[in-house]
């Protein structure tokens, strides 16, 4: 049963004249007749007395008016929600961070684009890199920052900043003296120093903490499980870290010393090939406006 055997019957019903029904519904009259047949036959019953002079419902077709007026009062009804809907819904954009400086990142930029773009519904995704891998493939999210070197081979890579290599210490630590530190002299350093979880370490930094962490004694090394407890041990003095320094994020209790011999390390986004839509064009605008870039 479909609505356009419902509405020729209920035409028919209403006119009892199969030519004047086809007249209205914009069909030839052995189109309305098919269409009639075909749902009497589905029904297993006659929903019309025809003669050649006159056409009059039976009683199952009396009967049947009253379903069918509510099925296609129904599908019409149905279908002007789906249309207001689709008019007035809200425009999902996923957003993958790895870390609470990039929520931090996206303020000015979401700000912005709350004014060009009412029905924008930001749907902020804070899960480790790897997740966030699976959810850019899976269209869970539909771009994600990170790190040239670790940006997923099959999404397209946008540049925002080549951003240093710093060493992480607190404002009043002994490090935070310095211009300027080596490999050699952070090795040296009596404070503990506290590990990136490597999920959230752009590779070409791995190296670097590996040649401080050897030869450190087990007290003088923190592992951290994520990138909240390694600032805030950092922050309160406990500790030191290498990092990628990342722009627009001011942290008062924070020095970022730079670190020689290390290169710097191209950060940006992430989103699949293929059409971009024009949220994902507003959203790579602001944040290459944020970074000098636009």
């Amino acid at each position: 049963m479909n609505t356009t055997q419902l509405e020729c019957f209920m035409s028919v019903a209403n006119f009892l004249n199969f030519s004047r029904a086809a007249e209205q519904l914009r069909l030839t009259q052995p189109a309305v007749s098919h269409q009639i047949n075909t749902l009497e036959d589905e029904l297993g019953a006659k929903l019309f007395y025809r003669t050649s002079k006159r056409v009059r419902l039976t009683q199952e077709g009396h009967l049947f008016s009253q379903y069918a007026r509510e099925i296609l009062s129904l599908s019409r009804a149905s279908r002007a929600r789906l249309k207001e809907s689709q008019e007035t819904s809200v425009v999902r954009f996923g957003i993958g961070c790895r870390s609470f400086l990039e929520l931090r990142l996206l303020t000015p930029v979401l700000r912005a684009l709350r004014e060009e773009m009412p029905n924008l519904l930001p749907v902020l995704r804070l899960v480790p890199f790897d997740s966030l891998e699976n959810q850019l493939e899976d269209g869970e999210v539909q771009v994600i920052f990170t790190f040239q070197e670790s940006a997923p081979k099959r999404a397209v890579y946008r540049e925002l900043t080549l951003r240093r290599a710093v060493c992480l210490c607190a404002a009043g630590s002994p490090l935070a003296a310095h211009d300027r530190l080596t490999v050699q002299q952070l090795r040296g350093a009596e404070l503990c120093f506290a590990a990136h979880p490597p999920h959230s370490s752009p590779p070409s930094l791995l190296p670097v903490q590996a040649q401080i962490i050897t030869g450190r004694s087990p007290d003088q090394l923190y592992f951290s499980d994520n990138l909240e407890t390694l600032y805030t041990l950092v922050e309160t003095g406990y500790s030191f870290a290498v990092a990628a320094e990342l722009p627009q994020v001011p942290l008062p209790s924070l020095r970022a010393v730079p670190l020689e011999g290390v290169a710097p390390l191209s950060y940006g986004l992430a989103y699949p090939s293929g059409d971009v839509s024009p949220t994902l064009r507003r959203f790579q605008a602001h944040m290459a406006e944020l970074f000098g870039r636009a």
